[in-house]
């Protein structure tokens, strides 16, 4: 069968299961399959498929069509330039949280022009370790803790490690928080995308969210603001003078979390919006409390 006719069968079969966007879809599962860049595919759509790459692309428009994440079934995700492994163990990277990604490293970049060269950050919640990896590539005087509560999304994130020079300045903790980290380190950057999805809202989801996503990294509890209400509490004992907390939030819930911060004597000093002009993250500040 040829690349075209391929392409246009399997664009069909996913539009009928509701897969949203189905030919682009195909093309990223053939350009993973045949390895060759997507653009590259409408060069050669008389090109004949032989019956393993077939079955190859069957398989994977089959899971795609169950509402398998496209992540999930290439096993790997894009983010911020990196390619990263995958899997349900974690939340799938999000490229609005690229933006967070690049907030930080050119607050950090910044920090380095001023003088000080060297900054310590803490990655809460790192899942993938897609923030952590992004933030050590561009500012290479980071020295990053990454912190995450599930086993699994830490072994993720270490397999990942293995395979990016930009690894060589993190280290990872397995535990809840700041809860579990050794009481000596403090931090002159902390950044976080936590569950912020209301609980009731989650059987709602996509079902590529819903059914793939690990639920801990979606439920942020009755009205998705649980974790913001930890992270102002827990921080400012583990932020140094003059150090910074950005975090992403879901769409509508800025001046919520800003309420938050502002209750435990946060200022919010910048608020970001994502690609569709929805407030996606903020920055804030304060002087760390006594210990």
């Amino acid at each position: 069968m040829r690349l075209l006719e391929v392409i246009r069968r399997s664009a069909s079969y996913l539009e009928e299961r509701g897969v949203e966007s189905p030919r682009l879809q195909v093309e990223w599962i053939l350009s993973h399959t045949l390895r060759r860049p997507r653009l590259q595919l409408y060069l050669e759509f008389d090109r004949a498929l032989d019956e393993a790459q077939l079955d190859s692309v069957r398989e994977a428009v089959r899971r795609r069509g169950l509402r398998e994440p496209l992540q999930h079934v290439l096993g790997t995700a894009a983010f911020a330039g990196l390619e990263l492994e995958v899997s349900p163990a974690a939340l799938i990277p999000r490229p609005e949280t690229e933006l967070l990604a690049e907030r930080a490293w050119t607050w950090l970049q910044d920090r380095a022009a001023s003088g000080i060269p060297s900054s310590d950050v803490l990655d809460w919640g790192t899942g993938t370790g897609c923030l952590a990896f992004a933030i050590s590539r561009h500012a290479p005087g980071a020295r990053i803790v990454a912190v995450d509560q599930s086993p699994e999304a830490l072994a993720l994130a270490r397999r990942n490690a293995a395979r990016l020079p930009e690894s060589d300045r993190i280290t990872f903790h397995h535990g809840d928080g700041c809860r579990e980290l050794p009481s000596h380190l403090d931090f002159d950057l902390v950044v976080s995308n936590p569950p912020y999805i209301p609980t009731a809202e989650l059987d709602s989801l996509q079902p590529e969210v819903r059914d793939h996503d690990p639920r801990t990294a979606l439920d942020g509890g009755p009205d998705g603001l649980d974790y913001y209400r930890r992270l102002a509490m827990e921080l400012p004992c583990r932020l140094r003078s003059g150090g910074a907390l950005l975090l992403e939030f879901g769409d509508g819930q800025g001046p919520a979390v800003t309420a938050i911060l502002e209750a435990h004597d946060w200022t919010v000093a910048e608020c970001h919006r994502d690609h569709s002009g929805r407030e996606r993250f903020l920055l804030a500040t304060r002087l760390p409390a006594g210990r």
